[in-house]
């Protein structure tokens, strides 16, 4: 019988994203969007991985299930590192992927490109079925913000992120490409021999 896993996020960008990662996996996946009874949780974190944590152990209370989360966001040095762990409210609670874009580069707008170095850091927690973190791993994507959106692919910010060592933006890139440098695809790399060991037990 196959492990159940609970993908602890309501962003449809996400699902996809882990669903791709996790398609070879011998698990069967579930998202928390199939549980529209349970509100989502207020991440009060200080960090990526105090958010992760949270939100797993939350789901994993939830639902019954073995839950995986994931914290993630944009760290542009030019800002001090924000919008960090505030990445998705960075131009309000309800604001629009376009919208957030928006605000970021209109606060980069004097910045030359050799000051817009950022990166997105992910971090990833999977917690037991009684709120017990199992594992907790971070991946790093370094990078620029372009000075416009480029592309539509991925979600988020990733139409004005340009990897190291690539011209395109995540918008562009393809998603192979993408999983295997991308902050998120680095960090279920580092978490994927711990499910596969869980799997088979």
């Amino acid at each position: 019988m196959k492990t159940e896993l609970l993908i602890a996020t309501k962003n449809a960008g996400k699902v996809k994203e882990f669903r791709q990662l996790l398609s070879d996996f011998p698990v069967v996946l579930h998202s928390a969007d199939e549980f529209e009874e349970i509100p989502e949780p207020e991440e009060t974190g200080e960090t990526f991985a105090d958010n992760a944590i949270l939100k797993a152990r939350y789901y994993a209370e939830k639902t019954g299930l073995i839950s995986l989360a994931d914290d993630s966001g944009l760290a542009v040095d030019a800002l001090n590192g924000a919008p960090g762990v505030f990445s998705a409210r960075y131009a309000g609670a309800n604001a629009t992927n376009a919208e957030r874009i928006a605000k970021l580069l209109k606060e980069l707008s004097e910045m030359p490109i050799e000051n817009r170095s950022a990166r997105f850091i992910c971090s990833m927690a999977i917690s037991e079925k009684d709120g017990k973190i199992l594992h907790l791993v971070e991946g790093i994507c370094e990078g620029k913000i372009a000075f416009q959106p480029t592309g539509t692919n991925g979600f988020g910010y990733d139409p004005i992120f340009i990897p190291k060592e690539f011209s395109q933006s995540f918008g562009e890139l393809s998603d192979e490409i993408k999983h295997k440098i991308s902050h998120r695809g680095q960090a279920i790399a580092k978490i994927i021999k711990f499910l596969h060991d869980f799997a088979v037990s």
